[in-house]
């Protein structure tokens, strides 16, 4: 898989944790550096481990699909973008939870990150390596959960709902241009 296509799908996966920091941003009084960085660092470090956890787990069933990879990927990736668009609709910011509590934050970190798993998934089957996309996948969701958090409390009324269907759309995107080959090499 070329740079580029990781970096999207660094994108793609972090604009869950983006608008959760967002949220974050948009309901913190002061913005100090730990406000600001731990909860992006949390948000960094489980989309960069999640996907190497299911690459692993894609590892073990590898064989049984490879035929299939392009289209499972592209499965993958889109139930993906499509949940992501789907709850682009709830709001975190009409709900009560004190968001910086370390419990809070560390359920928001694996719940923005579960997505990644199976992104990892879609890595394996495609036998693309993934330590190397892991890193990306981590300093990218790093940046951004930063951006959000400092976008969140100046602007605080960012349409968490665009970002979300933005990293919907930028996945399936993804998923088609996986497929593509597939469905040249049948016409």
């Amino acid at each position: 898989m070329n740079f580029n296509t990781i970096i999207l799908i660094a994108i793609g996966l972090s604009m869950d944790a983006f608008a959760v920091s967002v949220t974050l941003g948009i309901h913190s009084v002061k913005i100090t550096f730990k406000k600001l960085f731990f909860p992006a660092f949390l948000f960094g470090i489980f989309q960069g481990l999640m996907p190497i956890i299911g690459w692993y787990f894609g590892l073990s069933f590898r064989i049984y699909i490879e035929r299939f990879a392009p289209i499972l990927a592209f499965i993958l990736l889109s139930i993906i973008g499509l949940k992501m668009i789907a709850e682009s609709k709830d709001s975190f910011e009409n709900t009560n939870k004190n968001y910086e509590k370390f419990k809070v934050l560390f359920i928001l970190a694996i719940a923005t990150s579960i997505d990644a798993l199976a992104v990892g998934i879609s890595f394996s089957v495609l036998n693309n390596p993934i330590f190397y996309p892991a890193i990306i996948i981590t300093l990218t969701t790093f940046i951004f959960s930063v951006l959000g958090i400092f976008l969140g409390h100046k602007l605080k009324k960012i349409r968490k709902d665009l970002i979300e269907i933005s990293g919907g759309l930028i996945l399936i995107s993804i998923g088609i241009k996986i497929l593509l080959p597939q469905i040249r090499n049948i016409f």
